[in-house]
């Protein structure tokens, strides 16, 4: 019992970590801060490739979740 709360714990915060990284850069993208989202696309790049090596989320949704963020950017990028 005691191992499952310390793994609940643990995946909660790498699953919190990413929400609030994806929801700073969506918040750039909206923000229209273009610098800012093109440099935090590493980083959440990074913590979701983190938080799927500990399977806190599914590769595949990692890999969707990064390549649509990097379309989104491009897109934003383009047009402005």
């Amino acid at each position: 019992m005691r191992a499952t709360v310390r793994r609940t714990a643990a995946n909660k915060r790498v699953s919190t970590a990413v929400k609030t990284q994806l929801r700073d850069i969506r918040a750039a993208v909206a923000a229209g801060k273009k610098a800012e989202a093109i440099a935090l696309l590493p980083k959440v790049a990074s913590a979701l490739d983190k938080a799927a090596k500990v399977q806190v989320i599914h590769a595949n949704t990692a890999s969707r979740k990064k390549s649509r963020l990097a379309a989104h950017l491009k897109s934003v990028a383009a047009a402005a």
